[in-house]
């Protein structure tokens, strides 16, 4: 036996500079899911002084995801043709001009407007961001990157909506857009300075031609299932999503000072499920993970969509279930979906899935809009419904990912038989 295996010291996980992207690039998306969680709770307070529907606000919601997913389809052939680091950049400078025409915003078409420019860059930073986690993490250890950047969606409850909705409430609902412009100056300054290039994958190019790049990433038959997937994946919270903070406050009777507490708590849980879930999902398997999550946000789901008033104590510990099934979910089938593309497809491939998944997003927020009523008393009728369609989904999209996850088992089988009969490396990504 091989002495020298055993005493020879573990190499860490990550160095340095890898904690480095990984910490930037959670910071970024915290801004990022911010802008587009904060249209929530604010739409407690819009809706009444831009005198605006249930109707309308959907699709002021729905503005920013198709939007975004025209966006994705539009960069997915040019996505592989650069520097990941230049691409972040060009489209965060434009997510945070957007947001600023938010916080400009004096009536309901302006706001729909801003919303539309947001959705325009801000729905291609999530695909390059994982594009660029995809470059330079290994699979292994993939579960755990994306279970940490989704702390993103934790700090984005537990700092920014609870900040945004105290200023929101004390000044007016523009301030937390100012808010989300202010502090995503940081995270971009940081990047332009401190990030290297992110380039291995132009040295695989072979097509010089953008438009049939992304044609060929499109109608690659091992990337539609992918795809379809990840459409069905953006049911849930575009539905549930939009109305919780009116659903909160007229149907379970918590008071809208109560909101960022609500919030808070459940975002304070969600950095321990964030980075849990990952390291589960490394440890016990992906799919097997996510379909915990999933059967925990069903149910949740089926018990949440059907409540009255309700204590306030009740309705945090079901939103904290809940939020965790729903992170399990995220962190476990991003990592899944992220195996799928070859590496000279990983930026179009990620556009295509962002721009499929708000897509579909922005229709679950059209439809959950005309779902959605005020009854006479004023408290919102047809909640349950969308309830009832979120869970529909999500059984689909277990059978979905199921096979999935058997495409990339047999794709790391095939990478692991590569390495074991050859010396070249299968896939050369650093960061030069």
């Amino acid at each position: 036996m091989n002495q020298t295996n055993l005493t020879k010291p573990a190499k860490p996980s990550f160095s340095g500079y890898e904690v480095f992207v990984i910490a930037i690039l959670a910071f970024l998306q915290f801004t990022v899911i911010l802008d587009f969680m904060v249209m929530s709770p604010l739409g407690a307070i819009i809706r009444p002084q831009l005198k605006i529907t249930p109707a309308q606000f959907g699709i002021a919601v729905s503005a920013y995801a198709i939007s975004a997913g025209v966006s994705g389809l539009l960069a997915a052939g040019f996505a592989d043709r650069f520097d990941r680091k230049k691409l972040l950049i060009f489209f965060y400078t434009g997510f945070l001009i957007g947001t600023a025409l938010c916080a400009m915003a004096p009536n309901y078409y302006f706001l729909l407007g801003a919303r539309i420019v947001t959705g325009l860059f801000g729905g291609v930073i999530g695909s390059v961001s994982m594009a660029i986690v995809t470059d330079l993490f290994r699979m292994e250890v993939r579960g755990r990157v994306m279970g940490f950047i989704q702390m993103a969606f934790a700090a984005s409850q537990v700092l920014g909506l609870p900040i945004g909705l105290y200023l929101a409430n004390k000044f007016a609902w523009h301030a937390p857009f100012w808010m989300i412009v202010i502090a995503g100056i940081i995270p971009g300054i940081i990047i332009a300075l401190k990030m290297k290039p992110v380039n291995a994958h132009l040295a695989l190019q072979n097509n010089h031609n953008a438009f049939v790049h992304m044609r060929k990433t499109v109608s690659n038959p091992n990337y539609l299932l992918a795809f379809l997937t990840t459409t069905l994946l953006a049911t849930g919270g575009f539905m549930l999503m939009p109305f919780g903070s009116d659903f909160s406050i007229r149907n379970l009777g918590i008071r809208q000072e109560d909101l960022p507490v609500l919030y808070g708590v459940s975002g304070v849980f969600s950095f321990v499920f964030g980075p849990l879930t990952g390291y589960l999902g490394d440890k016990l398997g992906k799919y097997s993970v996510f379909a915990g999550g999933s059967i925990l946000t069903m149910i949740m789901v089926a018990i949440y969509t059907n409540l009255g008033v309700t204590p306030l104590a009740v309705v945090i510990s079901i939103n904290v279930l809940m939020f965790a099934g729903v992170l399990a979910r995220m962190a476990t089938s991003t990592a899944l979906v992220s195996a799928i593309p070859q590496p000279q497809d990983r930026g179009a491939f990620m556009s295509i899935n962002s721009s499929v998944q708000q897509f579909a997003g922005g229709l679950a927020a059209f439809v959950a809009g005309q779902v959605i009523t005020e009854g006479p008393d004023q408290k919102l009728q047809h909640y349950s419904t969308l309830g009832i369609i979120v869970i529909a989904s999500m059984l689909v999209v277990m059978v979905m990912l199921y096979f999935v996850n058997k495409q990339v088992a047999g794709k790391m089988a095939g990478v692991g038989a590569h390495k074991e009969t050859s010396k070249e490396p299968v896939e050369a990504f650093v960061i030069e």
